[in-house]
Protein backbone atom coordinates (compact mmCIF):
# COMPACT_ATOMS: atom_id res chain seq x y z
CA UNK A 1 0.00 0.00 0.00
CA UNK A 2 1.05 3.91 -0.64
CA UNK A 3 1.48 5.74 2.57
CA UNK A 4 0.86 9.36 2.60
CA UNK A 5 1.93 11.90 5.05
CA UNK A 6 -0.06 15.04 5.16
CA UNK A 7 0.42 18.27 7.63
CA UNK A 8 -2.46 19.84 9.06
CA UNK A 9 -4.28 16.85 9.41
CA UNK A 10 -6.43 17.28 12.15
CA UNK A 11 -9.28 19.62 10.12
CA UNK A 12 -10.20 20.85 6.72
CA UNK A 13 -8.64 20.44 3.71
CA UNK A 14 -6.25 17.98 5.47
CA UNK A 15 -8.67 15.85 7.28
CA UNK A 16 -9.94 15.64 3.98
CA UNK A 17 -7.18 14.87 1.98
CA UNK A 18 -6.74 11.89 4.56
CA UNK A 19 -10.42 10.70 4.50
CA UNK A 20 -9.86 10.48 0.61
CA UNK A 21 -6.50 8.95 0.45
CA UNK A 22 -7.77 6.21 2.82
CA UNK A 23 -10.87 5.80 0.74
CA UNK A 24 -8.19 4.82 -1.54
CA UNK A 25 -6.89 2.67 0.67
CA UNK A 26 -3.68 4.38 1.39
CA UNK A 27 -1.94 4.06 4.92
CA UNK A 28 -1.66 7.56 6.46
CA UNK A 29 1.18 9.34 8.57
CA UNK A 30 -0.98 12.40 9.71
CA UNK A 31 0.61 15.34 11.45
CA UNK A 32 -0.73 18.29 13.54
CA UNK A 33 -0.77 20.24 16.48
CA UNK A 34 -3.82 18.84 18.57
CA UNK A 35 -3.46 15.18 19.89
CA UNK A 36 -6.82 14.78 20.64
CA UNK A 37 -7.84 15.47 17.14
CA UNK A 38 -5.76 13.10 15.09
CA UNK A 39 -6.11 10.47 17.82
CA UNK A 40 -9.63 10.34 16.67
CA UNK A 41 -9.74 11.33 13.38
CA UNK A 42 -6.82 8.12 13.04
CA UNK A 43 -9.83 5.85 14.81
CA UNK A 44 -12.38 6.58 12.17
CA UNK A 45 -9.99 6.41 9.18
CA UNK A 46 -8.69 2.92 11.09
CA UNK A 47 -12.23 1.83 11.49
CA UNK A 48 -14.08 2.88 8.04
CA UNK A 49 -10.89 1.95 6.14
CA UNK A 50 -8.93 -1.02 7.44
CA UNK A 51 -5.76 1.54 6.22
CA UNK A 52 -2.67 1.81 9.08
CA UNK A 53 -2.57 5.72 10.27
CA UNK A 54 0.13 6.85 12.40
CA UNK A 55 -0.28 10.28 14.28
CA UNK A 56 2.97 12.60 14.69
CA UNK A 57 1.68 15.98 17.18
CA UNK A 58 4.12 18.66 16.15
CA UNK A 59 3.97 22.22 15.49
CA UNK A 60 5.69 23.24 12.56
CA UNK A 61 6.76 26.38 13.60
CA UNK A 62 9.26 24.93 16.39
CA UNK A 63 12.24 24.06 14.56
CA UNK A 64 12.78 20.39 16.20
CA UNK A 65 9.28 19.46 15.34
CA UNK A 66 10.07 20.04 12.13
CA UNK A 67 13.01 18.03 11.62
CA UNK A 68 11.17 14.96 13.85
CA UNK A 69 8.61 15.09 10.81
CA UNK A 70 11.34 15.03 8.11
CA UNK A 71 13.10 12.47 9.72
CA UNK A 72 10.31 10.08 9.25
CA UNK A 73 9.77 11.94 5.49
CA UNK A 74 12.76 10.63 4.78
CA UNK A 75 12.68 7.75 6.31
CA UNK A 76 13.76 4.55 3.33
CA UNK A 77 12.59 1.39 4.91
CA UNK A 78 9.05 2.95 5.84
CA UNK A 79 8.95 5.58 2.53
CA UNK A 80 6.67 7.91 1.99
CA UNK A 81 5.35 7.78 -1.44
CA UNK A 82 2.99 11.21 -1.11
CA UNK A 83 3.64 14.29 0.92
CA UNK A 84 1.06 16.69 1.57
CA UNK A 85 2.21 20.13 2.52
CA UNK A 86 -0.73 21.42 3.99
CA UNK A 87 -0.07 23.07 7.30
CA UNK A 88 -0.91 26.79 7.96
CA UNK A 89 -2.84 29.89 9.12
CA UNK A 90 -4.02 33.05 8.56
CA UNK A 91 -3.32 36.70 9.78
CA UNK A 92 -4.98 39.87 9.82
CA UNK A 93 -3.96 41.41 6.04
CA UNK A 94 -2.54 44.51 8.01
CA UNK A 95 1.10 43.68 8.03
CA UNK A 96 2.44 46.88 10.13
CA UNK A 97 -0.03 46.13 12.42
CA UNK A 98 0.67 42.81 13.12
CA UNK A 99 2.82 41.33 15.53
CA UNK A 100 6.37 40.56 13.86
CA UNK A 101 6.70 37.16 15.82
CA UNK A 102 3.31 36.03 14.56
CA UNK A 103 4.87 37.11 10.82
CA UNK A 104 7.45 35.01 11.35
CA UNK A 105 5.90 31.52 13.01
CA UNK A 106 3.50 32.39 9.93
CA UNK A 107 6.41 32.52 7.14
CA UNK A 108 7.81 29.22 9.30
CA UNK A 109 4.88 27.39 9.04
CA UNK A 110 4.01 28.17 5.07
CA UNK A 111 7.43 28.43 3.75
CA UNK A 112 10.50 27.33 5.91
CA UNK A 113 8.15 24.06 7.31
CA UNK A 114 7.26 22.82 3.69
CA UNK A 115 10.67 23.36 2.42
CA UNK A 116 12.43 21.66 4.80
CA UNK A 117 10.03 18.78 4.22
CA UNK A 118 10.28 18.66 0.56
CA UNK A 119 14.03 18.68 0.78
CA UNK A 120 13.21 15.43 3.02
CA UNK A 121 11.33 14.04 0.81
CA UNK A 122 12.91 14.60 -2.38
CA UNK A 123 15.92 13.13 -0.81
CA UNK A 124 14.01 9.78 -0.39
CA UNK A 125 11.89 9.80 -3.67
CA UNK A 126 14.42 10.41 -6.34
CA UNK A 127 14.60 7.22 -8.05
CA UNK A 128 11.84 5.92 -6.11
CA UNK A 129 9.20 7.92 -7.58
CA UNK A 130 6.35 10.11 -5.75
CA UNK A 131 4.71 12.89 -5.49
CA UNK A 132 4.52 16.06 -3.53
CA UNK A 133 1.00 18.20 -3.04
CA UNK A 134 2.05 21.94 -1.54
CA UNK A 135 -1.62 23.40 -0.63
CA UNK A 136 -0.84 26.94 -1.90
CA UNK A 137 -4.10 28.87 -3.29
CA UNK A 138 -5.18 31.31 -6.08
CA UNK A 139 -4.10 33.97 -3.26
CA UNK A 140 -0.74 33.36 -4.34
CA UNK A 141 -1.56 35.11 -7.93
CA UNK A 142 -2.46 38.03 -6.77
CA UNK A 143 -1.21 41.14 -4.03
CA UNK A 144 -2.31 40.41 -0.18
CA UNK A 145 0.29 40.97 2.06
CA UNK A 146 2.40 38.09 3.39
CA UNK A 147 -0.15 35.23 2.84
CA UNK A 148 -0.28 35.89 -0.64
CA UNK A 149 3.67 35.81 -0.68
CA UNK A 150 3.79 32.75 1.20
CA UNK A 151 1.80 31.12 -1.46
CA UNK A 152 3.16 32.66 -4.13
CA UNK A 153 6.61 30.81 -3.26
CA UNK A 154 5.07 27.71 -3.21
CA UNK A 155 3.31 27.99 -6.28
CA UNK A 156 6.65 29.07 -7.78
CA UNK A 157 8.77 26.42 -6.38
CA UNK A 158 6.22 23.66 -7.08
CA UNK A 159 6.46 24.66 -10.72
CA UNK A 160 10.49 24.63 -10.80
CA UNK A 161 10.43 21.50 -8.89
CA UNK A 162 7.99 19.49 -10.74
CA UNK A 163 9.81 20.08 -14.36
CA UNK A 164 13.42 19.98 -12.55
CA UNK A 165 12.69 16.06 -10.85
CA UNK A 166 10.58 14.75 -13.16
CA UNK A 167 13.37 13.23 -14.90
CA UNK A 168 13.78 11.37 -10.92
CA UNK A 169 10.01 10.49 -10.77
CA UNK A 170 8.75 12.82 -8.61
CA UNK A 171 6.08 15.30 -9.36
CA UNK A 172 5.70 18.43 -7.19
CA UNK A 173 2.14 20.18 -7.49
CA UNK A 174 0.86 23.55 -6.24
CA UNK A 175 -3.57 23.07 -4.94
CA UNK A 176 -4.46 26.64 -5.72
CA UNK A 177 -7.99 26.53 -4.22
CA UNK A 178 -10.32 29.89 -3.66
CA UNK A 179 -12.79 30.70 -0.56
CA UNK A 180 -13.26 26.70 0.88
CA UNK A 181 -15.61 26.10 3.53
CA UNK A 182 -13.71 24.68 6.14
CA UNK A 183 -12.24 25.41 9.70
CA UNK A 184 -9.51 27.75 8.65
CA UNK A 185 -12.24 31.23 8.81
CA UNK A 186 -13.63 30.03 12.28
CA UNK A 187 -9.76 30.08 13.48
CA UNK A 188 -9.82 33.87 12.15
CA UNK A 189 -12.54 34.93 14.33
CA UNK A 190 -14.65 35.00 10.84
CA UNK A 191 -17.74 33.19 11.10
CA UNK A 192 -19.06 31.75 7.99
CA UNK A 193 -21.23 34.14 6.01
CA UNK A 194 -19.20 37.43 6.95
CA UNK A 195 -16.91 37.56 4.36
CA UNK A 196 -18.47 39.77 2.39
CA UNK A 197 -17.76 37.06 -0.63
CA UNK A 198 -20.74 35.69 -2.57
CA UNK A 199 -21.92 32.23 -1.86
CA UNK A 200 -21.28 30.84 -5.57
CA UNK A 201 -17.11 31.57 -4.60
CA UNK A 202 -17.08 29.37 -2.15
CA UNK A 203 -16.19 25.67 -2.94
CA UNK A 204 -16.74 22.62 -1.26
CA UNK A 205 -13.30 20.92 0.37
CA UNK A 206 -14.11 17.68 -1.04
CA UNK A 207 -14.42 18.92 -4.61
CA UNK A 208 -11.14 20.98 -3.71
CA UNK A 209 -9.39 17.90 -2.64
CA UNK A 210 -10.56 15.22 -5.49
CA UNK A 211 -9.53 17.96 -8.62
CA UNK A 212 -6.23 18.42 -6.94
CA UNK A 213 -4.80 14.39 -6.18
CA UNK A 214 -6.42 14.04 -10.11
CA UNK A 215 -4.14 16.84 -11.16
CA UNK A 216 -1.12 15.12 -9.20
CA UNK A 217 -1.84 11.92 -11.01
CA UNK A 218 -1.59 13.88 -14.10
CA UNK A 219 2.09 14.99 -13.06
CA UNK A 220 0.39 19.14 -13.55
CA UNK A 221 2.36 21.45 -11.28
CA UNK A 222 -0.29 23.78 -10.58
CA UNK A 223 -3.94 22.61 -10.06
CA UNK A 224 -6.93 25.81 -9.74
CA UNK A 225 -9.72 23.42 -8.56
CA UNK A 226 -13.15 24.60 -10.72
CA UNK A 227 -13.54 26.95 -14.04
CA UNK A 228 -14.55 29.72 -12.07
CA UNK A 229 -11.21 30.55 -10.52
CA UNK A 230 -9.34 29.50 -13.02
CA UNK A 231 -11.17 31.86 -15.26
CA UNK A 232 -10.31 34.68 -12.11
CA UNK A 233 -6.28 33.83 -12.24
CA UNK A 234 -6.36 34.41 -15.92
CA UNK A 235 -8.12 37.59 -15.52
CA UNK A 236 -5.89 38.57 -12.15
CA UNK A 237 -2.81 38.70 -14.47
CA UNK A 238 -4.07 41.32 -17.14
CA UNK A 239 -5.25 43.24 -14.28
CA UNK A 240 -2.82 46.23 -12.80
CA UNK A 241 -2.06 44.83 -9.27
CA UNK A 242 -3.27 47.91 -7.23
CA UNK A 243 -6.73 46.46 -8.61
CA UNK A 244 -6.41 43.47 -7.24
CA UNK A 245 -4.83 43.99 -4.46
CA UNK A 246 -8.09 46.05 -3.46
CA UNK A 247 -10.33 43.93 -4.58
CA UNK A 248 -8.37 41.00 -2.63
CA UNK A 249 -9.18 43.05 0.96
CA UNK A 250 -12.37 41.43 1.20
CA UNK A 251 -12.40 37.66 2.52
CA UNK A 252 -9.02 35.29 3.04
CA UNK A 253 -8.86 32.39 0.57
Amino acid sequence: MPTALITGASAGLGAEFARQLAARRADLVLVARTADALEELAAQLRDAHGVAVEVIVADLAVEADVSRVAKRVSDRDDPIDLLVNNAGFGLPLHFADNDIDDEVRHLRVHVEASMRLMHAALGAMRGRGGRIVNVASVAGFISRSTYSACKAWLIGFSRWANAEYARDGVTVTAVCPGFTHTSFHARMGLPAGQEGVPGIMWLDARDVVREGLRDAARGRSVSIPSLRYKVIVALSRLLPSSLTSSVARRGRV
